[in-house]
């Protein structure tokens, strides 16, 4: 049976975390907050970008995603290609591998993956912008399943945050991911090229 990879994509296949660190730095001076780079990086990787959004709506009243999200997408030449990216994904496609994103990043992920040289590898790209619930809530893997007639136990939900193992097992999928979380579950890589012996 066909395999199928479904694709994170910050800190996954692309190091983009310094960009969204700048571009929260930008918003949170806008609006007179402290920014502590290395605590808001850790809760990031813990939870999301949105999670951090969302308790400062609550906690202060502040939305501080229109001034982020502008920012970010001026960054795009901040970003580059993680270690292995290119070489496993031009393996996964000469092994018939069907490849897909599904990322919490905006339809600014389109003209990044162009302009990195990735889009091709990949027959669709799911972002944010779409609308879905977001991770770790399984309706996009759900709907990548339904409209390609996927079939789950062949599908794996590449990531690099315990949010991504989780929406993978929340969607019925297996798990690769950099984090070490839920081991008896997810199986962990350190570097991308060690998904050739997983699969």
């Amino acid at each position: 049976m066909t395999k199928t990879f479904i694709w994170d994509l910050d800190g996954t296949l692309i190091d983009s975390y310094g960009a969204i660190l700048n571009s929260l730095e930008v918003a949170y001076a806008a609006h007179d907050l402290a920014f502590d780079r290395e605590q808001i990086k850790a809760y990031i990787l813990e939870t999301s970008v949105g999670r951090l959004f969302k308790e400062l709506q609550q906690e202060k009243g502040l939305d501080l995603y229109p001034l982020y999200a502008a920012s970010l997408e001026t960054r795009n030449h901040e970003i580059e290609v993680l270690d292995g990216a290119r070489e496993i994904l031009a393996w996964a496609q000469k092994e018939g591998i069907e490849q897909f994103i599904y990322t919490h990043k905006g339809d600014n992920a389109f003209r990044l993956m162009k302009d990195l040289g990735l889009d091709t590898y990949f027959r669709e790209i799911v972002t944010a912008d779409r609308g879905f619930k977001r991770k770790p809530h399984p309706e996009a893997l759900l709907y990548l399943l339904d409209k390609y007639q996927l079939a789950a136990e062949n599908c794996y939900y590449i990531g690099d945050r315990p949010l991504d193992v989780d929406a993978a097992l929340n969607s019925g999928l297996k798990s690769i991911n950099f984090a070490p979380y839920k081991l008896e579950e997810s199986q962990q890589i350190s570097q991308l090229l060690d998904i050739k012996k997983l699969v």
